[in-house]
């Protein structure tokens, strides 16, 4: 079974933060903004092939990416955001708790 069929096996994976797991869009080498959106500094690059802990989310910017247009934004670690049209949650909504 692979992982761009079931969400749910994506869902059970955790990272070592504990936080749920997910896919980052595979060709793609993410942005990492300091804040929910384009107009904030890049931090750093995440890898071909990376994996993300999400935190929490917020509203941010509109981002179109491969995943969609949306305006959720993923927070990874403190003080760092991907827009969420660039992870494969398996859903076009939230799926944990909202930052703040």
């Amino acid at each position: 079974m692979s992982v761009e069929s079931d969400s749910s096996q994506v869902q059970g994976l955790t990272s070592g933060s504990g936080f749920p797991t997910f896919p980052v869009a595979p060709g793609y080498r993410v942005n990492v903004r300091s804040g929910p959106g384009t107009n904030y500094s890049v931090t750093r690059v995440l890898p071909l092939g990376a994996s993300v802990g999400i935190r929490c989310q917020c509203e941010g910017t509109k981002v179109s990416g491969p995943y969609g247009t949306t305006t959720i934004w993923d927070n990874i670690a403190n003080g760092e955001f991907i827009s969420d049209a660039y992870v494969k949650t398996g859903s076009d909504g939230y799926i944990t708790s909202r930052c703040g």
